[in-house]
């Protein structure tokens, strides 16, 4: 495009695009709420005019003919454009009664997103702190790299004391993993001390970290049988019908008569 005509296109734009899509500065962005509406007004007016000139010189119905041979699928709503225009209405109902316009209302007009936080200080108060091994209970122990220290020192206790082997497992036991100690905090851009864990980053993150955070999220919870409060009944009524009391109650009866119905 010439320089002229450029500056041409750049003045009919000016006149053509409305106040409220004008540039906002940097000082003005925090006292100006976004429209909730886009521009119904093209900022393009120069678009379309050879269409609108071969429509007006060949009449409306040679036009659509036309259109249908040399288009690819000329019936398209958006015109095959990739960005839907913000004026353009798309129907939603088969009737066309409702229709919808690209990214209306604005998002930005809209009430902002609401995040579930965490419970205020546990480790996980912090949204960017994402990661889940921390708090993996289930899958605590399994990997053999690092198993459950209290059952292995039973295991080893059990094994002969003279065997070359158990005193060479009783070794490795004792010095613990080796694997993964952490950057403690050093890296490549000099100490840094925003997490004390260490578990924030993985080039910081160590065993001993991971197995105290597990430690501090391990389930304490202990669900107690339905039968729990009222055990002194049940006891009391075996004694008076002279049987001998078992542990806990049994489960006849507890279950409603439709789950008890065979269903074939």
């Amino acid at each position: 495009m010439s320089v002229p005509a450029k500056k041409a296109a750049e003045a009919v734009a000016k006149k053509v695009i409305p106040a409220a899509s004008r540039a906002v500065s940097a000082s003005e962005a925090s006292s100006i709420a976004p429209s909730a509406k886009g521009t119904e007004e093209t900022t393009m007016p120069w678009n379309s005019w050879l269409s609108s000139f071969v429509a007006k010189s060949v009449g409306s119905s040679n036009y659509e003919k036309l259109r249908s041979v040399f288009l690819f699928r000329p019936d398209d709503v958006h015109g095959l454009e990739q960005i839907p225009r913000p004026n353009t209405k798309v129907a939603i109902t088969e009737d066309g009664s409702k229709t919808a316009m690209f990214r209306y209302p604005s998002p930005g007009s809209q009430e902002g997103g609401k995040q579930p936080s965490e419970d205020v200080g546990t480790m996980y108060e912090d949204p960017y702190k994402v990661a889940y091994y921390p708090r993996d209970t289930r899958r605590m122990h399994e990997d053999p790299a690092f198993p459950n220290p209290e059952l292995e020192e039973i295991k080893l206790a059990l094994l002969p004391e003279d065997d070359e082997a158990v005193k060479e497992a009783k070794a490795k036991f004792e010095e613990g993993p080796q694997s993964s100690p952490g950057n403690k905090g050093r890296f490549a851009t000099g100490p840094s001390d925003f997490d004390p864990s260490g578990l924030r980053a993985s080039m910081s993150t160590n065993n001993e970290a991971v197995a105290q955070s597990l430690a501090e999220n391990m389930p304490d919870h202990l669900p107690m049988p339905d039968w729990w409060n009222k055990q002194e009944e049940l006891a009391a009524w075996y004694k008076e019908n002279n049987l001998p009391t078992p542990l806990g109650a049994i489960g006849y009866g507890t279950v409603p008569r439709e789950g008890r119905i065979a269903r074939w």
